[in-house]
C-alpha cells in the first residue's frame, strides 16, 4: 500500500456543491470526503430527501486508503449512463474517500444515452475541479513529554517548527496527566529530523517516541 493518496481538499464531512445546466435539465452535484461506506451512503440519502422531488439522484464514492471500496449508481437513468461515467472521473483524478451525488431535474429534452454520459461526467468533473486536490499522507505519530511549566511554549513551538528538509510538524493533541504528552506527526523517515530539532530546543533533554500511525491530510 502507498504511503500517501488523494482526497478532494476538505475535511471529512466537508466538500462543495455546484451546478450545470444542459439543455434545460438542472444537475445538482455535491462532492463529499468521507471514510464511511455509511457516511457516503449518508450523503446520498439526504439528497435525496432535500431534492425529493427530482427524478434522479445518480452516485459514485470511492474508499480507502487503497481505493478498494468503489460503488456507483444510475438510479433509474439507463444503464452505464450516470453512475460509472461519475466514478470514472474520480478515478481518473486517483480520490479516494470521497463521495459525488448528481441530482437531476429533467428539462423537457431527451439528452441520450451520450448526452447524459457527458453531462454527468461534466458534472462531477466540475465539482472536483471546484473543491482541489488534497494529498493525505501516512505520518508517524511521536510523543514528546513535557513538564507543565514548559509545555505551552514547547506546543507553539512544535506548532511552527519546519525540518530541514522543509515538511511541517503536526501537533495531533495533548493528553494531560502526569506531565503534558505532545503528540506531533511526521512523514515516516523524517524522525531523526524531528528529534535533531528537539535535541537543540530543549538543550537535549527531550526525545520524541514513536507511538503509531495516522493518516494526515
Amino acid at each position: 500500500m502507498s504511503d500517501h493518496f488523494l482526497t478532494i481538499d476538505a475535511a471529512p464531512g466537508r466538500g462543495v456543491d455546484v451546478e450545470l445546466e444542459i439543455k434545460r435539465s438542472r444537475f445538482l452535484t455535491r462532492i463529499r470526503r468521507v471514510t464511511t461506506e455509511e457516511a457516503a451512503r449518508a450523503v446520498i440519502e439526504e439528497r435525496r430527501s432535500a431534492h425529493f422531488d427530482a427524478r434522479h439522484h445518480c452516485s459514485a464514492f470511492v474508499l480507502g486508503p487503497d481505493a478498494r471500496t468503489a460503488r456507483s449508481s444510475d438510479d433509474g437513468e439507463p444503464a452505464g449512463t450516470a453512475g460509472i461515467p461519475m466514478l470514472q472521473v474520480l478515478q481518473k483524478n486517483s480520490l479516494t474517500d470521497v463521495v459525488a451525488v448528481v441530482t437531476r431535474y429533467f428539462g423537457g429534452i431527451k439528452l441520450g444515452a451520450g448526452g447524459l454520459v457527458r453531462a454527468y461526467s461534466d458534472a462531477v468533473a466540475q465539482g472536483v475541479e471546484a473543491a482541489g486536490i488534497r494529498r493525505v499522507q501516512l505520518c508517524s505519530l511521536l510523543q514528546v513529554d513535557v513538564d507543565f511549566a514548559s509545555a505551552g511554549a514547547m506546543e507553539d513551538q512544535l506548532r511552527g517548527l519546519i525540518l530541514p528538509s522543509g515538511e511541517a510538524v503536526v501537533v495531533d493533541g495533548v493528553d494531560w496527566s502526569d506531565k503534558a504528552h505532545i503528540k506531533v506527526a511526521v512523514s515516516a523517515g523524517a524522525e531523526d529530523e524531528l528529534n535533531a530539532a528537539l535535541a537543540t530546543m530543549s538543550a537535549g533533554s527531550l526525545v520524541a517516541v514513536p507511538v503509531g500511525q495516522r493518516w494526515v491530510g
